[in-house]
């Protein structure tokens, strides 16, 4: 009895060992972290997640297909697989505080590239952005992924989705410092409370901001009359300005400021690194703070701010406890 258990054992590993074992593992659990992927379009670099997976032998690589909208199934538009003229720097260059303050001096890193919007990596399954993706329509498109490794190749239908939406003001507008004090003529301070500071995009085109402070009731100060000074050396709008001269108005302070971000470095005067701040006054002769003596306290902003993306836009910040009077 012994020997035929014997036997029977033995041919069942020769049986098994004649099998043939599968190479690696190609897992059918592969995923993003979320399967929504968000393009905003026009902004710099923007690069999803990469693929998990699932402990699959590697190296894993992926194609990307079907491409197509979600609600119709048709094609995507041919505007994803387009190129499109960016400006960039070329390869090895970057932007040098210390030199590049001219446009003539930025342009000689820069040049025109044709780029796609979209780049499919096929080692990490990451989808990659850039400024072309302006031209992208808005909309959610599905997507299949074929996977393959040593294992073979599988098919992995609707496997995420792109969605192409508008930069919310969050993406393109960071508020970093916003305060205001009154100062009385023997500079003693009494707070105000904090200004309102807003943006508000009137344009794609260009790369402009126009500074206004206004009242509470939405008066400009006018600063070429001198109702918006500096306060003493520290740093204002113009220290920002690396390509071009500020413009004034009777309403506003405007920079064209060639290359977002805006301001696109801190400001450093040797002895102070100052970040972004700017420091201004509106002498006393032209405001009037609520529950304060008229004509007796100057109003005196602190604010810090960052414009993401290229365009024309209004920066405005309003004193809500102050009028202006001329």
């Amino acid at each position: 009895m012994r020997n035929i258990l014997l036997c029977i054992l033995s041919t069942i590993l020769f049986i098994a060992a004649c099998e043939k074992v599968e190479p690696g593992f190609l897992s059918e659990q592969m995923r993003y972290k979320d399967n929504v992927i968000y393009c905003k379009r026009g902004l710099g670099l923007q690069q999803s997640d990469r693929i998990n997976t699932d402990e699959s032998t590697p190296p894993v690589t992926f194609k990307m297909t079907n491409l197509r909208d979600k609600s119709s199934g048709k094609p995507a538009p041919q505007a994803f697989f387009d190129d499109y003229e960016v400006l960039v720097f070329k390869n090895g260059e970057s932007f040098n505080v210390q030199t590049d303050t001219s446009v003539e001096q930025l342009n000689k890193k820069r040049e025109i590239q044709k780029l796609k919007p979209m780049y499919f990596n096929e080692n990490s399954g990451q989808f990659v952005f850039n400024k072309a993706s302006v031209n992208l329509p808005l909309g959610e498109y599905m997507f299949d992924i074929a996977a393959q490794n040593v294992n073979g190749t599988r098919t992995f239908a609707g496997f995420g989705q792109i969605t192409v939406v508008d930069p919310e003001l969050d993406d393109i507008f960071t508020i970093e410092d916003n305060v205001s004090n009154a100062f009385d003529v023997n500079n003693v301070v009494t707070p105000m409370r904090n200004p309102k500071m807003t943006l508000r995009k009137i344009s794609d085109a260009g790369a402009r901001v126009i500074l206004k402070l206004v009242d509470k009731n939405g008066n400009p100060f006018n600063p070429k009359a001198g109702e918006i000074i500096k306060r003493g050396d520290r740093p204002v709008f113009e220290n920002y300005a690396r390509f071009h001269p500020v413009i004034t108005t009777d309403t506003a302070m405007i920079i064209d400021f060639e290359l977002a971000p805006f301001p696109l470095t801190k400001y450093n005067d040797g002895a102070t690194d100052w970040g972004h701040l700017m420091y201004y006054r509106i002498p006393s002769s032209f405001v009037k703070v609520d529950n304060m003596t008229p004509n007796a306290y100057s109003v005196n902003p602190r604010f810090a701010f960052v414009v993401k993306l290229e365009g024309t836009y209004i920066v405005e910040l309003k004193f809500t406890d102050a009028v202006r009077t001329p």
